[in-house]
């Protein structure tokens, strides 16, 4: 398998002025981006990919999740391609990066490749998978998981948006619904590059996240019911209070993620109070537990302590808990030799890298399931994301895109 030479770079000023044009559509409020999936924005997106596609000379396939796969054909054109790509939604307050960035990493990747007239034995295919952010349509990942097996095309094309509307009709809607069977391509092997969306790169001065382990996750909706009562007049020994249960849920959920340290992460973000009234004592809270660990045992472990902490507190308040399960995906182990390939490339270049583990979800992690997997990360500003203030320098995408580019070329075979 021959590498590219330490000398070969992506164009730093081309990748950034593609994220800048991007980033003109579906503008945020606040200087970052609104594209969200199946949006008359999202498709406008997806029409200036898709023109930057066909000038690189890519074919453009379609399947029926909407998810674009442009495809740069190699020496060899029936050996499995060598794919690589993330996505281009966004959250309705979200950044300029997320995902974005691996999309257009991917396409520079193949301008370089044409740049330098280096022709391939793989294939290699870009790819932009819908609904990755899952805001408008829950869950998150949702194309990559339908083409893992994970969830059916029937599942996904039933979800519906907040104002009632279907995944599969706004999909037709916006004209990007194709014909390709959803999960038929065999792929060599996958690469992401992604922004962190959290602050070790930075604040260890490091370019490089070579990413070993994806966490694992469990969403637990908890509903404590208790009884609306006066703030005013209800003596404290006389309250049944199910805001207090959740206060102190929160204050678990903390203590038992700082006891699996240093990985293990835990907090609440979901609420929803009732009445929330400010002179009422809230007589029901619904609220949802976000933990994550890259061990299963140790997630396991986690979920065990937080139910029953949950059902103790109840007890001791005098309120009533149940809990659901809403989300959950195993840890993930991306691919041994995947990974080997993204640490090369980074020491190839004279990048500074370290092992992480991922602590979001990335369409790379159903991926992972059905092809050899491996992603790259690159800093964040403050480790920000989900948030329109997201940012990162050129620098960075740059380091980033260059390690993609030598791992895929490496994985795709140099002809010549």
């Amino acid at each position: 398998m021959s590498a590219p030479g330490e000398n070969l770079r992506i164009n730093p000023d081309r990748l950034w002025e593609s994220l800048m044009d991007m980033a003109r559509i579906g503008p945020g409020v606040a200087g970052g981006n609104n594209r969200q999936t199946l949006t008359d924005e999202d498709a406008e997106g997806r029409r200036l990919f898709q023109s930057w596609c066909e000038a690189a000379g890519l074919e453009m396939g379609l399947d029926e999740m909407g998810t674009m796969f442009a495809r740069r054909e190699g020496e060899e054109p029936d050996l499995d391609p060598v794919y690589i790509g993330s996505h281009l939604d966004t959250q309705p307050t979200g950044g300029k990066f997320d995902g974005v960035l691996g999309v257009l990493g991917g396409l520079e990747v193949v301008r370089t490749l044409n740049d330098l007239g280096i022709r391939t034995r793989r294939p290699i295919v870009l790819s932009n998978w819908t609904n990755e952010e899952g805001t408008r349509f829950a869950p998150a990942m949702l194309a990559s998981g339908v083409f893992a097996g994970v969830h059916t095309r029937d599942f996904a094309y039933d979800r519906r948006d907040a104002q009632g509307r279907r995944f599969g009709d706004e999909l037709e809607r916006i004209g990007w619904k194709g014909a390709e069977p959803v999960g038929e391509r065999r792929i060599h092997a996958f690469f992401e590059l992604h922004i962190e969306q959290g602050p070790i790169l930075e604040d260890e001065g490091v370019e490089i996240g070579v990413v070993t382990h994806g966490q694992g996750l469990k969403w637990l909706e908890v509903t404590f019911t208790g009884r609306e009562s006066h703030t005013g007049s209800t003596p404290m020994y006389k309250r049944r209070n199910a805001g207090l249960g959740m206060a102190r849920l929160t204050e678990l959920v903390h203590e038992v993620a700082m006891d699996y340290q240093p990985d293990a992460v835990g907090a609440i973000g979901h609420v929803e109070v009732y009445p929330n009234s400010r002179n009422i004592i809230p007589g029901r809270v619904v609220c949802t537990v976000d933990i994550r660990s890259p061990d299963k045992a140790v997630l396991e472990e986690m979920e065990t302590r937080v139910r029953l902490g949950a059902e103790t507190i109840a007890e001791a308040l005098a309120i009533e808990c149940a809990i659901a399960s809403v989300g959950q995906f195993d840890p993930v182990t991306f691919d041994p030799g995947c990974v080997d390939t993204v640490r090369r490339a980074a020491l190839r270049l004279g990048y500074s890298h370290r092992d992480i583990v991922s602590g979001a979800g990335h369409d790379a992690c159903w991926i992972s399931r059905v092809a050899p997997t491996a992603m790259i990360m690159c800093p964040c500003v403050d480790g920000l994301s989900h948030n329109e203030a997201e940012d990162i320098t050129p620098q960075w995408a740059a380091a980033g895109t260059d390690v993609l580019f030598h791992a895929v070329v490496e994985t795709a075979e140099i002809v010549g």
